[in-house]
C-alpha cells in the first residue's frame, strides 16, 4: 500500500472520532508527577488530572516523546510503502518537533517531512486535518505539505485563560510576561506563534468571552469558516461559545473538544478559546 501517512502528536486534542475517521497517527506527549509519570494518550478522561491539578503545591512537568517513540510510529507506515508527513506542537514552547526531526533522520532519506507547526492545540489539528483531507485525496508528499502551509497561514487561533499563574509557576510565560506586572487577576487573551504571545487584557471572563465572539465575527468577514472551540474544564462556557459560532457562521463547528494535560498543566483550568481556517481546506 503505498500513498501519504499523517503523524501528528497529542497536543492537538481532536476527537477520537475525527482522529480515527481520518487515519491520523499520534505520538504521545508525556505528564509527569513525582510519583507518576503518563502518556497523555493513556488517559481516557482528564477529569482526575485537573482535579488533582487544582490540588497540587507544586505543578507537574511535561516532557515531549523521545526519537524512539517516534520511530515506532513511523517504522510501520514506512513498512507499508508510505511517505510521512509529522506536524507538531510549536518548537517554540516544545522540543518535540526537534524530536521528529531526529527520527526522520534516522529513516529512508526523504521519507519523512517534519514540519514545524507553530502553533498548538485547535491550530495543530487543523493542520492535521488540512494534510489528511489531501492524503484522502491522493496528492502527493508536497502537496500535503503545501495544504499543512495554508492551513497555517489562514489559521487565527486565540485562548482566554482565567489566571496566569500556572503559565508562571510553570516557566511557560513567554512573550505574554509584560502582562504579569499588571497582576495576575486580569484575564489574558493570547495565541500560539511560534511562541506564547499576549493579544491583549481585559478585566472579565464576560469581556474575554465577549472578544473571543468578535474574533469570530472577524473570522467570517475574513472568509473563514472552519472554525472550532475548545476549553479546558469549562463546558458550559464552550457550550454558550457553540452557540454564538452557530449563530455567526450558520453551521456547526469543525470540532468541540476539551484541551488536556500536556497543554493544561501550563495554562490551568478555565481556558476558553477558538480559531479556525476556511472549511474549504477541510475534509467534508
Amino acid at each position: 500500500m503505498s500513498g501519504v501517512a499523517i503523524v501528528t502528536d497529542t497536543t492537538h486534542y481532536l476527537p477520537r472520532e475525527l482522529v480515527e475517521r481520518h487515519g491520523i497517527h499520534e505520538v504521545s506527549l508525556y505528564v509527569n508527577w513525582p510519583d507518576q509519570q503518563q502518556r497523555e494518550s493513556e488517559m481516557a478522561s482528564f477529569d482526575a488530572f485537573y482535579e488533582r491539578l487544582r490540588a497540587a503545591r507544586d505543578l507537574p512537568t511535561t516532557s515531549q516523546p523521545s526519537v524512539g517513540d517516534f520511530l515506532a510510529v513511523y517504522q510501520p507506515l514506512l513498512a507499508e510503502g508510505k511517505d510521512i508527513i509529522s506536524i507538531h506542537l510549536s518548537g517554540g514552547i516544545s522540543g518535540t518537533v526537534e524530536s521528529a526531526r531526529q527520527a526522520a533522520e534516522q529513516c529512508p532519506a526523504g521519507r519523512v517531512q517534519v514540519l514545524d507547526s507553530t502553533t498548538a492545540c485547535g491550530g495543530l489539528g487543523l493542520m492535521a486535518l488540512a494534510a489528511a483531507n489531501g492524503a484522502r485525496e491522493g496528492v502527493g508528499v508536497e502537496a500535503c505539505l503545501a495544504r499543512a502551509r495554508q492551513a497555517r497561514e489562514r489559521l487565527t487561533l486565540w485562548f482566554a485563560i482565567d489566571t496566569l499563574e500556572y503559565l508562571v509557576r510553570g516557566g511557560r510565560i513567554g512573550k505574554a510576561q509584560g502582562m504579569v506586572g499588571s497582576a495576575l487577576k486580569i484575564k489574558p487573551i493570547l495565541s500560539v506563534q511560534s511562541d506564547i504571545v499576549p493579544i491583549e487584557r481585559v478585566r472579565t471572563s464576560g469581556r474575554a468571552f465577549d472578544r473571543l465572539v468578535e474574533m469570530f465575527r472577524t473570522l467570517k468577514a475574513d472568509g473563514v469558516d472552519g472554525w472550532v472551540v475548545q476549553h479546558i474544564q469549562a463546558p458550559d462556557v464552550a457550550a454558550r461559545m457553540v452557540d454564538a459560532g452557530r449563530e455567526i457562521f450558520g453551521t456547526e463547528p469543525v470540532f468541540v473538544s476539551e484541551i488536556g494535560p500536556v497543554i493544561g498543566a501550563h495554562v490551568g483550568p478555565g481556558l476558553i478559546g477558538g480559531g479556525g481556517v476556511p472549511r474549504s481546506l477541510l475534509p467534508s
